[in-house]
């Protein structure tokens, strides 16, 4: 009985660690594309003249 009170305990910490390991994932992704386009810029939207 004690195994499955163990399981359900860590089930529920990692439900509500989900949420906030993808928004750092996505923040983490944005972030680094961001950057990236800000140092080399897609030729398509800032054609060199």
């Amino acid at each position: 009985m004690q195994k499955s009170s163990d399981q359900r305990s860590y089930l529920l910490r990692y439900i509500s660690l989900a949420p906030v390991l993808a928004v750092l994932a996505v923040s983490i992704a944005f972030s680094t594309w961001a950057i990236f386009n800000f140092i080399f810029p897609d030729l398509l939207f800032h054609p060199i003249p």
